[in-house]
């Protein structure tokens, strides 16, 4: 049996998606029967060194703050619930859109955005960084699963569905299309040097435009982090219920100040006084047993509120049968994007605004810098081995220069500040 004959055996429980959205970037020998291609995608993302890595990366609040707020592995594990869910009601294949959803915060640097921001930074004048694009660049090549003949590494060799599915920002920073306002996007999915696979995997795609499994697994992360940051801030008492209503213009300031939107704060407003007004709303928490239940009741049920109107404003567009790639596209109702922004903006409001104007805040980047710059000085000493090589293999400083980049994105908030104690000694003054 051929390469080409055992994808087509892998994907034949499928008949949604073509040989060429099963095809791998390096063909892989047989691997037997019994799993298909997108089943294969999905345990080998589960599998990752860069999975276990986000349960102790910040989502919102740091690991070591709350043994009850979500870390970045959580949440991607919910992402991946939510979505799973949600592409399978529209059709999509739900292995494809769980390893998107998996996958879509791997790239994600230790203190979330914070040090995302710091790496941004030191890395302008090497084409950037960004979360997105660090993430495909690590299922691309960071992991270790797949060579490629050359010896270069392939990564996780996923199929190209699911590395199309993962791709949020589909274009390079010099390729971003402006916003409706026509400012410039600073988000993107694709650093220059990984242009090549980029290409592969985005073959017969329309340009800049995102497959269905990349908008499920987009609204599926929205939905997730507007829900669940409001639930960690209620149950760790940095958001009161009680108060919400009473500081609306106050949050409606605060989401227009933290998220460009084309949503209106009159709608906004309107939103938050909607969701407030749902039976399952809490209005008041007391952390008893029978608060934390009801807690989880509104979070549950807001994810389905959500999920649903998604669903079925998609299929009053698209119609039945099996809705997969670039043959639909999602369809949010305004209201329900109003809502999920509306969420976001308490969240804003009462933690994540703040925890800004917080000392600790301004030591994390202090943290990222300081690595970076020990690390272009002593890295053939300091680098781990799989860094150590690209390193070496560095023709110029600006080549250097990300390869530390992807070393430090790789740490965690522990291993940041462990490593930071070791090349740089601890920060006077400061507590962990």
């Amino acid at each position: 049996m051929t390469l080409r004959q055992q994808e087509i055996v892998e994907f034949a429980d499928d008949g949604a998606y073509s040989a060429s959205d099963a095809a791998r970037w390096v063909p892989e020998p047989p691997k037997g029967v019994g799993r298909s291609a997108f089943q294969r995608d999905r345990a080998r993302v589960l599998h990752s060194a860069g999975l276990r890595r986000l349960g102790a990366k910040t989502q919102v609040m740091g690991p070591s703050s709350d043994d009850f707020v979500r870390t970045r592995l959580t949440h991607s594990l919910e992402v991946a619930q939510v979505g799973r869910e949600l592409g399978h009601a529209l059709g999509c294949n739900p292995d494809v859109v769980d390893a998107a959803c998996l996958s879509h915060d791997l790239g994600h640097p230790p203190f979330g955005h914070n040090g995302e921001r710091a790496l941004a930074a030191v890395a302008a004048g090497i084409g950037g960084f960004e979360g997105n694009a660090q993430t495909l660049r690590l299922l691309t090549r960071l992991e270790a699963k797949t060579a490629r003949e050359d010896g270069r590494s392939a990564g996780l060799n996923l199929t190209r569905a699911s590395l199309d599915a993962a791709c949020k920002y589909p274009w390079t920073a010099g390729d971003a299309p402006t916003r409706r306002d026509g400012s410039p996007n600073p988000k993107f999915g694709v650093y220059d040097d990984d242009a090549d696979v980029f290409s592969w995997l985005r073959q017969d795609a329309p340009p800049a435009r995102r497959c269905l499994e990349a908008q499920v697994m987009d609204l599926s992360d929205d939905i997730s982090y507007s829900v669940h940051d409001v639930e960690d801030g209620i149950a760790s008492g940095r958001i009161d219920p009680a108060r919400i209503l009473r500081d609306l213009p106050r949050i409606v300031e605060a989401t227009a100040a933290w998220y460009r939107s084309d949503i209106g704060p009159d709608a906004v407003a309107a939103a938050l006084e909607r969701v407030a007004a749902q039976s399952f709303w809490v209005p008041e928490f007391s952390r008893s047993r029978t608060a934390l239940a009801a807690l989880k009741n509104m979070t549950s049920q807001l994810i389905g509120r959500f999920c649903q109107a998604a669903e079925l404003a998609t299929r009053e567009v698209y119609g039945e049968g099996r809705l997969t790639r670039y043959r639909a596209s999602l369809v949010v109702p305004g209201e329900t994007a109003a809502e999920i922004l509306a969420l976001k903006g308490v969240a804003v409001t009462y933690v994540m605004a703040p925890r800004e104007q917080e000392p600790l805040y301004f030591t994390q980047r202090t943290v990222v810098f300081d690595l970076v710059d020990a690390l272009m000085e002593r890295g053939e000493a300091e680098l781990e081995a799989e860094f150590l090589g690209d390193f070496l293999e560095a023709g110029t400083e600006a080549e250097r220069l990300r390869v530390v980049v992807d070393q430090v994105a790789s740490l965690t908030d522990t291993s940041a500040l462990q490593w930071h104690a070791r090349l740089c000694g601890m920060l006077s003054g400061t507590v962990w």
